[in-house]
């Protein structure tokens, strides 16, 4: 049922009023209140204060003990009719000199104001307290001789009930409300009937000009302004209504224009094939407006970074160079008169035919002024665009400069995101293969260069190096002058390496402060003779600390030939290793290369792994450990990470990059993961622990058949949910077996188990897994992680990984926070989950976790 004017006004009247009453009432009790409180403290202060002055006057002549408690006496029965009661306390120094007087037991409040000597003023919901210290003065001294100038002798206690007072003011005060409330009720009544009349009447003069109006030619002679309903604010109503019938006559017969927007906003559909070739999107978006437009270019301008730009030029025809200029020198005239694009920036033209077989005339340079319609912004829009505009004949065409410019507000922001999809996945799927800090290759792609190189070699029967470069001491930098410095000497060092290898050979980071490079085909002199030059070139780095001083770093460097060495990618980079640590330990800032002892050695070392992997295999050696994972915004424990050590005969924990290559070689690598799943699985029984479990599994278990009917029988076995269990598969693992991993995933899913890819965005395949396989988690490269306080791009990576994430529904964790910092840009991203040293580190304690 719909409200009348009149019921409308006095319901609203009635309101206020009851709001009014309610507020007024409590605001004047509140200052009431306030105010006899304020009083109650300063009489308070006042009594205590007399009361001093009377007892010190009085003890200055001396007087006996019957005239201390004369006086007591005789000032508390001053306040007997009063709200106020008084009350004196003498203190322990006092009582040692005279003995104590009758006085009540002392509080903990009055014990603290003989503490502290300041005057203390307790409010309580019925009263005030006032404590007021008495402190020893100067001539006190004379009779207190075991005191100090300042020590507290005694309290004087002023007590004040106000419940009596502030009950009074208040039931007056409502009786006076109470009496005014109706009033403003009674106006409002009249009110609304008065308003009601004279609002019909004016009512009806404007339903007879809108019953007038049937059909859209009736516009044209509708008149509103020649009625005056006698009320001013509905003349100006009825003047806004015949502005909107003369907006309507020209809106009402362009359907053209309307149906090309909505077709062209058709086309506004982000794909990857619109990512890969959007300069030819864009330029099939200008031939589009050119159906309903004659628009001879569009163009947009992008921020490159804070001092240059970009500004992308697509012609529907090839334009004559003079056309060219003119156009830009226009563009930027534009860009000139804005306030935010000064100093004027760099700008970088690239221009852009969409028709190849057609030329533009001549134009008039005033024409292309006039006719250049632009939207330009203060700050940088997704992918950094800052403007877009079109140059074309539409200004003399209101309807059509008002497509053109919805057009354009819609286009700022597609063309902005095709942009950005565009370098944000160019971008990532370089730094999937780049180290961030020092833009060589990473581990992973070291990884696969090895064995690409080692089957070349195995193919063209010649032989190739690989070298292991450490830095001596490095921690010692971290530790003297932080990672950042220890950072920018890394990224110095690279510069270095890569000046010292020859075209064509690869450098990687492999971690820390460890290099890798692989020495193309050459003889057996070659590999040394690059070691020699990038040791002597390392000794030449230097880099001015915070302190000012001069810091510089040694070299060690580990040399394997392949295959005189090895024949397994992975044995000739261990060779490699050892040939380093052989360096290191014979004194550092040399070059460890391999002698036939050494390879015996080597090999001996390796085989000696080998038997302790199978030994702790055999022995039940194999122990579980666990790493939290907390929720990034609460920092509450809702799941760990399963890891795999082997116990030495020692006691001591051996972890797993000592072993699971070796695991890997031998076969036995799922082997060991099963055994660390079961143990893992018990532990969670033996401790009800009900969060979430994440397992790692190698990409061996992908090819046997019984894994998951091994696991489906565990967790039935210890009364496990699978929806707790999480399991984990690296992207690197999983790229060459793609179908096999896509059933496996399914399998997995269909048994309620949740699914993770561990080191998103380090591979090739990222949003190929995530489009193709029901992910649960994704667990963000740790690299990308441990930069993005420093390093914009990677923070734009984990920024656009966590907006993916969350549009699938797919639930992030950022793995490697190592700080408080991190932890907050983390969670200041949207990513749910974080992991690393700082959240926990891994134990054998399965320790509590809340489910989620």
């Amino acid at each position: 049922m719909q409200k009348t004017i009149r019921g409308f006004i006095i319901t609203v009247a009635v309101g206020v009023s009851v709001v009014l009453f309610i507020a007024l009432y409590l605001v004047v009790s509140t200052v009431y209140d306030r105010t006899v409180r304020e009083d109650a403290r300063h009489v308070s202060d006042v009594i205590a204060e007399q009361t001093f002055n009377s007892m010190f006057q009085v003890m200055r002549q001396g007087w006996t003990r019957q005239e201390l408690e004369a006086f007591i006496q005789a000032s508390q029965a001053t306040f007997d009719e009063t709200p106020y009661h008084l009350e004196i306390y003498r203190g322990k120094r006092v009582e040692q000199l005279f003995g104590p007087i009758e006085q009540p037991e002392m509080d903990a409040q009055v014990e603290d104001a003989f503490a502290s000597g300041e005057r203390e003023l307790i409010e309580r919901d019925q009263g005030l307290r006032y404590l007021y210290p008495l402190n020893a003065r100067e001539e006190c001294l004379r009779c207190h001789t075991n005191a100090e100038v300042g020590d507290t002798l005694g309290v004087i206690e002023v007590e004040q009930d106000l419940e009596p007072v502030i009950r009074s003011a208040r039931e007056d005060f409502l009786t006076v409300l109470a009496f005014l409330a109706p009033l403003p009720v009674v106006g409002a009544l009249g009110v609304g009937l008065f308003l009601n009349r004279r609002i019909k009447r004016a009512l009806g003069v404007v339903e007879d000009s809108i019953e007038r109006v049937n059909k859209v030619s009736d516009l044209k002679e509708v008149a509103f302004r020649d009625q005056s309903p006698g009320f001013a604010e509905l003349d100006h109503l009825l003047d806004n209504m015949q502005e909107l019938v003369e907006k309507l006559r020209g809106f009402a017969v362009d359907r053209d224009l309307l149906e090309f927007e909505i077709r062209l906003l058709e086309k506004f559909v982000i794909t990857s094939e619109v990512v890969r070739d959007w300069r030819e999107y864009v330029s099939q978006l200008l031939l589009e407006i050119n159906q309903i437009v004659d628009a001879y270019s569009l163009f947009s301008v992008f921020k490159v970074d804070e001092e240059v730009f970009d500004l992308e030029v697509f012609w529907r025809c090839h334009p004559p160079e003079e056309v060219r200029q003119t156009f830009e020198a226009a563009v930027f005239r534009a860009m000139a008169e804005e306030p935010h694009f000064q100093p004027m920036p760099e700008i970088q033209v690239h221009h852009h035919v969409a028709e190849t077989g057609c030329t533009i005339e001549a134009i008039d340079p005033d024409a292309i002024e006039v006719q250049t319609k632009s939207l330009l912004v203060e700050t940088p829009k997704i992918g950094g665009i800052v403007g877009i505009g079109v140059q074309a004949d539409i200004v003399r065409d209101d309807m059509r400069m008002l497509v053109v410019e919805s057009i354009l507000s819609t286009l700022l922001n597609v063309v902005g995101s095709v942009k950005a999809i565009y370098k944000y996945t160019r971008d990532l799927e370089y730094y999937a293969t780049r180290d961030p800090l020092t833009d060589l290759y990473n581990q992973r792609v070291f990884w696969e260069l090895l064995e690409y190189e080692m089957g070349r070699a195995e193919r063209g029967d010649y032989g190739f190096a690989v070298l292991v470069i450490d830095l001596d001491n490095f921690k010692a930098i971290n530790d003297t002058y932080g990672h950042g410095f220890g950072d920018r000497f890394l990224a110095a060092f690279a510069e270095t390496l890569r000046a010292s290898v020859r075209q064509g050979d690869v450098l990687a980071r492999y971690g820390g402060d460890e290099f890798v490079a692989i020495l193309g085909e050459g003889d057996e002199g070659t590999p040394y003779q690059v070691a020699e030059r990038i040791r002597e070139a390392a000794s030449g780095v230097a880099l001015t600390a915070p302190d000012g001083h001069e810091v510089h770093a040694t070299i060690s460097i580990g040399v394997a030939f392949y295959p005189e060495h090895a024949t397994e990618f992975k044995d000739l980079f261990m060779f490699a290793d050892n040939m380093m640590y052989k360096a290191k330990t014979e004194g550092k800032n040399r070059i460890g290369y391999p002698t036939e002892e050494d390879v015996l050695e080597v090999f001996r070392a390796i085989g000696e792994k080998s038997r302790v992997v199978q030994q702790a295999l055999d022995a039940d050696h194999v122990v579980p450990v666990f790493q939290p994972i907390v929720e990034a915004s609460t920092g509450r424990v809702v799941a760990h990470e399963t890891l795999s050590r082997i116990r030495r005969e020692d006691g001591t924990l051996m972890g797993a990059g000592e072993f699971v290559e070796v695991a890997e070689r031998m076969g036995i690598i799922h082997k060991l993961d099963h055994l660390m799943m079961e143990k893992a699985f018990a532990r969670m029984a033996e401790t009800d622990y009900q969060g979430l479990l994440f397992i790692n599994l190698s990409p061996r278990v992908l090819v046997l058949g019984e894994f998951l009917r091994e696991t489906s029988r565990l967790v039935e076995f210890y009364g496990i949910d699978p929806g707790r269990v999480v399991f984990e598969l690296t992207e690197r693992d999983t790229v060459s077996n793609f179908q096999v991993l896509e059933d496996f995933v399914n399998d997995l899913k269909l048994e309620g188990f949740k699914f993770a890819i561990d080191d998103f965005g380090s591979g090739f395949s990222s949003y190929h897994y995530i489009k193709h396989f029901p992910v649960d988690y994704v667990k963000i490269e740790g690299d990308f992680i441990v930069n993005m306080l420093s390093d914009g791009r990677d923070r734009a990576f984990v920024r656009n990984i966590s907006n993916l994430a969350q549009e699938l529904g797919i639930r992030t964790i950022a793995e490697f926070v190592e700080s408080e910092e991190v932890l907050n840009a983390v969670a200041g991203t949207g990513i749910d989950l974080a992991q690393g040293f700082h959240t926990g580190r891994p134990s054998e304690t399965l320790t509590p976790a809340e489910p989620q």
